[in-house]
């Protein structure tokens, strides 16, 4: 693959974090173009760059796009091993081993690389990403203005502000902005005894959360040092706001412990929830009912602020439109605020026991405050929780595991079903026959994410896959997520296309997974559709825009996909990792070729479409010819170029997917 150099210099300003720099670094690759790429960090401001950072900087690829990112070995590396528990003779191995192979870091080396882009660490400022992609940066200084920006095309115009805030009468900082935030869609809202209002841009989930940004101890240890001022100045999260904290690690819990600061972070309701993904990945359970029932009666636009890595449409909750993504102290700022449109570089967050004003600026935490509190992560607290890592705890030992070689199916079972891709299959592949007068199951637009095609998250009684649940005696309190449904394709196809923020061009602005059933022109849910579509025998194929399956590696993306019937998708563009997953499940990703789209060619997903040059042998980049039958009868022609990239992948193809591959390959030499 091509490698890209990302040069980085200088140092980060006091009160940046590493979080503010990885949206940075997400946001300049994205514009830059890495997909497929590798990316490789370098240059002399990684001297002080400890392997924390780094790692919170690697493990957003995918969001960036690369294939992968990665640093050089050094001092750094070698630190890191000490830290957590690696023997001396380890570590003097990998240094002599990177240093013999020209691995290791040499201040002023500069490798050579396909291209190159450069960033001052100097030059980064305190962000936020969102409202719907990782690459969407916005300074802290404009997000209360992009907000707004948001909320003019979503709520229209708020009435005439400066009235109400004059009306106010001399109230105080706290008050008047409480008042600004008034707005004809805000709710009256009862919780706790207490009457407030829930206002456009309100934060109702803060959420710690994430494998990487929640193992990196900077950024932990501000999230606690602003919890602790913030607890002595008598301040609370607003009763809105639904907070987590679930760590990357155990360690995480063991040095918040010693610094002295998990109990302010509990005071504030950041108590521990698990390790593990949560809000990231949709798991971020139901709101308190009072805050919903607000949402859906005054169709509010609200937020997430979370320290994740992801925040794609309808990923993180299906109520909350907009998703930020943001340093673990930013949540916490967040959730005392309690609205994104709260400048927190110039408002108040709240006031303390004597009423006046307390300001972000009282409570952020110094570089040396800060690295105080990391002086307190020892390496003891590594051995120990790495040393037990495999143990469990009681509930975990005390499940009764059948002794048998085989996976003992449970056909009562509504999380593992016994998945159907080997169903029919023969010792050898079956012959690949063109595609005939297949019909469009979903049109759609642009940065489709492997999200709205496969949602981890939770979803209504009234959706297939709630259906489903329910006629085999699950209550809607007990549905759980997708995500936790995954063994189960019953659940996981109907969830496929689901996603309640997806927009298919055949319906004229309907959001959710729905689809025209052609033959009838009824709107119906696309699993719904596929199934009648597969009684009629009918193929199917999807046509998408540019960036087509962009974000997580979510492999349901692609089994849905294929379980529904899809023989073909045709998009403009694709991201790495879906684009594989697709061959992986044995469904075609072409693409349509430079100047030609579902919008040039006028397609409205009532066309039928054929596929000719798939019945011959499968190559690498080769060409096909699409043929779009018209409404009234009359027809166009296109290329499309087969996206299948390596001989490994036509071989895939050819066995109907990687799963009919391997097992044949198996059975071949048994």
């Amino acid at each position: 693959p091509e490698v890209i150099g990302f040069k980085i210099t200088g140092k980060l300003r006091e009160g940046i974090t590493a979080t503010d720099l990885v949206l940075t670094v997400t946001e300049m690759l994205r514009k830059k173009g890495v997909v497929g790429k590798f990316v490789e960090f370098y240059g002399d401001g990684l001297k002080d760059m400890p392997v924390a950072d780094r790692a919170t900087i690697a493990n957003m690829a995918p969001e960036y796009g690369a294939t992968c990112g990665f640093f050089p070995v050094d001092e750094q590396t070698i630190n890191y091993m000490r830290l957590t528990g690696r023997d001396e003779a380890l570590l003097e191995l990998v240094e002599n081993y990177a240093k013999a192979q020209g691995l290791w870091r040499e201040p002023g080396h500069e490798p050579v690389y396909t291209d190159t882009l450069e960033l001052d660490m100097g030059e980064v400022e305190a962000s936020l990403a969102g409202p719907k992609r990782p690459q969407d940066r916005v300074a802290l200084t404009n997000m209360k203005a992009s907000f707004e920006l948001l909320m003019e095309t979503s709520e229209g115009p708020a009435e005439s502000r400066e009235a109400k805030l004059e009306s106010e009468g001399g109230g105080t900082a706290v008050g008047a902005q409480s008042a600004y935030f008034e707005h004809p869609a805000s709710q009256p809202l009862h919780m706790n005894g207490e009457s407030t209002r829930l206002d456009p841009g309100a934060v109702v989930i803060a959420a710690i959360t994430s494998c990487t940004n929640t193992s990196n101890p900077s950024v932990m240890m501000a999230a606690g040092l602003i919890a602790k001022k913030a607890v002595a100045k008598g301040l609370k999260t607003k009763p809105w706001v639904k907070t987590s904290l679930a760590p990357g690690s155990k360690v995480v819990t063991d040095y918040l412990k010693v610094a002295g600061l998990q109990d302010d972070m509990n005071q504030l309701g950041f108590n521990l929830v698990g390790y593990g993904c949560t809000t990231c990945i949709g798991n971020s359970g139901p709101l308190p009912d009072e805050v919903e029932k607000a949402i859906t009666d005054g169709d509010l636009t609200v937020a997430s602020v979370l320290s994740g890595n992801r925040n794609f449409e309808g990923r993180v909750h299906p109520l909350v439109k907009t998703n930020w993504l943001a340093s673990p102290p930013l949540v916490v700022a967040y959730a005392l605020a309690g609205n994104v449109r709260v400048d927190l570089t110039k408002d108040p967050l709240g006031a303390d026991q004597d009423g006046n004003p307390v300001y972000l600026k009282d409570l952020w935490p110094s570089q040396a405050e800060i690295a105080e509190a990391v002086e307190k992560v020892k390496t003891d607290m590594f051995r120990k929780e790495y040393g037990e890592v495999f143990e469990g705890d009681d509930i975990w030992k005390s499940i009764k595991v059948p002794e048998s070689k085989v996976y003992e199916w449970n056909d009562k079972s509504t999380y593992i079903q016994h998945p159907p891709f080997f169903e029919g299959m023969g010792e050898q592949p079956e012959a690949i026959d063109d595609i005939t007068d297949a019909n469009i199951l979903a049109l759609l637009g642009d940065s489709v994410t492997t999200d709205h095609i496969s949602p981890a998250g939770s979803f209504k009684p009234d959706t297939p896959a709630g259906k489903y649940l329910q006629e085999h005696g699950v209550k809607p309190k007990d549905f759980n997520s997708y995500g936790s449904r995954r063994g189960n394709h019953e659940v996981m196809m109907r969830g496929t296309f689901a996603n309640v923020r997806i927009r298919n061009e055949m319906l004229d602005g309907v959001e959710g997974g729905f689809t025209k059933f052609v033959p009838t022109g009824e709107q119906m849910a696309i699993y719904d559709a596929a199934m009648k579509y597969q009684e009629q025998g009918t193929p199917l194929v999807v046509i998408a825009g540019k960036e087509y399956g962009t974000g997580s590696s979510r492999d349901w993306a692609a089994k849905g996909t294929r379980l529904l019937g899809v023989k073909a998708v045709v998009a403009e563009s694709y991201e790495r990792i879906h684009r594989s997953n697709l061959i992986g499940m044995g469904v075609m990703p072409l693409q349509f070729p430079e100047g030609t789209d579902r919008k040039s060619l006028k397609l409205t997903g009532e066309e039928t479409i054929s596929i000719q040059g798939l019945s011959g042998e499968i190559k690498p980049g080769q060409t096909l010819t699409m043929t779009v039958k018209y409404k009234d009868g009359s027809t166009e022609t296109c290329e499309l170029k087969s996206r299948i990239d390596t001989a490994n992948e036509a071989v895939y193809f050819q066995h109907g997917g990687i799963l009919h591959y391997v097992v044949r390959e198996m059975l071949k030499n048994a």
